[in-house]
Parts: structure tokens; sequence; C-alpha cells
């Protein structure tokens, strides 16, 4: 009982310290409580792949009913915005060249004459191709205008050849998007950036755990106590986990309350998940912070961990497009199984029966990782 009790008092005069430690430094708090809102604010407008208002120039050579008709297409659509109307070939290629505008449509002469002859006429779409992503979004755009454009002429056409003025009953496409029905990147990239950070901080804070002692001199204070090894680890995570707590609340609080992005699944599992996850990201900093020696070696291991983790987790990229041996590397990346479960707890709803799966990889991959690091360390100064 005595020894209970003792056990106690060491692992709270412990976790005392640490707290004493982290909300003394301003500048500690400030990375606490300020900066996780300043980055969920900056990414969430930032991060967007919607591409809207596409600056546009015309070189309509044609100046027909019809080509007038296309280009207020265009406009109407909210994609593009004709910045510009050219009068010369040159003036159009020097606007690309100085990225003024991303698209130009050109509309050559007779457009409007081949078409009431029942002749296709071309329609010219040069897009700005040095970000292709961007490139292939603003030709899908284009291709989606001009081909309904055609089938109105298309139609009307027919129409009036054959002498009547409604047509039959054809095939009304009706498209239903779930889960994100306005497709907004916005809702699929907020729920990874929380993630994202979750990761950055508890791993820099971790990192530096034990090798930042060894630097200010504590380490020798500590080794002369009756403190044992789990003890002293429990008490330098315990506070990390609170503080990867308290920025999963601000981060997700400005998710659903400034950028509207629905929680549709439980907040439970959602805590029961991160618990999971802080196993894996403070197990990986508790391991640099053992191999180090100096704090500045520490944050760029963190460094060098958490940039390929955002990379290969399918935070921006499909981890299916990725090359066979990479898709295998991501299994062992810990933010790959706590994204997939963000992700579907806030615009699926999904819970337990299909998420199992990752919380299963993450405690496993968290429990490993955790043992490993905490058999590394020594209560030592070497």
């Amino acid at each position: 009982m005595l020894f209970r009790s003792a056990m106690f008092d060491r692992l709270k005069t412990m976790l005392i310290k640490e707290a004493i430690q982290i909300l003394r430094d301003p500048k500690m708090r400030f990375i606490i409580l300020v900066i996780p809102a300043i980055q969920i604010t900056l990414f969430g407008y930032a991060v967007n792949t919607d591409v809207k208002h596409i600056a546009t120039a015309v070189y309509d050579l044609d100046n027909s009913a019809l080509s007038r008709d296309l280009v207020a297409r265009l406009e109407r659509s909210g994609y593009f915005d004709i910045v510009q109307r050219v009068q010369w070939g040159d003036e159009l290629r020097d606007l690309l060249d100085r990225g003024k505008v991303r698209a130009a449509v050109q509309i050559n002469r007779g457009f409007e004459e081949n078409i009431r002859a029942g002749r296709t006429a071309t329609l010219p779409i040069i897009v700005d191709g040095t970000d292709p992503s961007t490139a292939r979004i603003v030709v899908s755009y284009s291709v989606t205008i001009a081909e309904r454009f055609s089938d109105q002429i298309l139609t009307d056409y027919s129409l009036r050849k054959s002498g009547r003025t409604t047509g039959g009953n054809g095939i009304e496409l009706e498209s239903r998007a779930w889960f994100n029905a306005n497709l907004e990147s916005r809702n699929y990239y907020v729920p990874g950036v929380i993630a994202s950070m979750v990761l950055i901080t508890t791993m820099m804070l971790s990192s530096m755990a034990v090798v930042r002692e060894k630097e200010i001199g504590t380490m020798e204070q500590i080794i002369v106590t009756p403190i044992q090894r789990w003890e002293f680890i429990v008490g330098k995570l315990v506070p990390f986990a609170i503080v990867g707590y308290i920025n999963v609340t601000i981060v997700t609080c400005i998710a659903l309350f400034w950028f509207k992005i629905p929680l549709r699944g439980s907040i439970l599992l959602l805590i029961g998940s991160t618990a999971l996850f802080l196993m894996s990201t403070l197990g990986f900093g508790l391991l640099i912070s053992t191999i180090s020696r100096t704090q500045q070696q520490a944050m760029m291991s963190s460094f060098m961990f958490t940039f390929p983790a955002m990379l290969l987790s399918g935070f921006a990229f499909p981890i299916e497009n990725m090359p066979t041996s990479i898709q295998y590397a991501t299994y062992l990346n810990p933010l790959r199984y706590y994204l997939v479960i963000v992700r579907g707890i806030f615009l699926k709803g999904i819970g337990l029966g299909i998420l199992w799966p990752q919380l299963a990889a993450l405690a496993l991959l968290g429990s490993v990782v955790l043992l490993f690091a905490v058999g590394r360390f020594k209560k030592s100064v070497g």
C-alpha cells in the first residue's frame, strides 16, 4: 500500500513538473493555444482545389450571334471570367505568357456559318498547362459547356427541320453526390488539416521531451530520484497528450462553427481514435528524443518524419495513384489510418463497424512504437 502511494506521489510530482514547465513559458502557451487556431484558419482558406473564376481571354474572329452566345454561356457558368477581349493573336499569346489569363477561347471566322450549314465548327480552347491539375479541370469545364451548347443547337435544328416547336421526352440526367453534396474541397481537406496539425504539434513536443532534460542539466537530478523509468515516460507524455486533445478541440470547433464543416459521426469515436493516434505520434516523438543529443537534432528529425508522413497519408494525393512499393510503405504511417477515421466521422458519419480496421491498425502500430521507444529510453545522461 505504501509502495503504491509512493508511486502515485512520484507520478503526480512528475506530471505537475511537466505542466508547470509547459505553461510557464509564454511561447509554449502561444504554440498550444494560438498557433492551432491560426493554422486551421489559414489552411481552411488556402487548401482549396475548387477551380472557379478562371481568368479568360476571348479572341472572337467571327463576332456573330452564336459566338457571342457561346461567350455569354462561358461567363454565366461562374467558372470563367472574361477579363479581356483581344484583337490580335499575338496579344492572346502575350497574356498567357505573362500569366494574366489561365485560359483563352479562340472563335474562328465562319463559326456561325458552318453551324448554320450543318458543318462541324471547331472551337480552340488554349489552357495554361503549367499546373496540370487545374488545366485538366479547366478543359473539363470548357468541354462540358461547349457540348451543352452544341446539343442545344442540334436540338433546335432538328425541331426546325421536323416542323415541331417542342422536343420529345428525352433522358434527364439527375446527379447526386453523397456525403459532400456541394462537392466543396474544403469539406474534404479541413478534417485532414486537423489530423496533420495533431501530428505536427505532438511530434514536435514529444521529440524534445527527453533531450531537453539533458540539455538544461535536469536529467542528473532525475537520475538520483527513486522515480521509475515508466513513471518518467508517463509523466512526460501525458501532458503532451492533453495538449493534443486541446489542439483537436480548438481546431474542431473552428472547423464546425467557422467553416461549417459537417460532423455527422460520433464525437466519442473521434476522441477514442485520437487517443490511439496519439500513442503513435508520441511514441515516434519519444523515440526521436531518445536518439537525439540536442533539441535542434530532435526538431530536424521530427520534421524529416512529419513531412513524408503527410505526403504518404492520402492527405493531398490518393494513395492508389502511388507506386506499389510506396503504397506498402504507407501501411507504417499512422496518419494514413487517422485520416480515414477523421474524414469518415466528419463527412460520412460512419462508426466502429466500418472503421475498426483503421482503429486496430492504429492500436497495433502505436503499441509497438511506444514499447520500442520506452525500451530505448535509459535513465542516464549518456
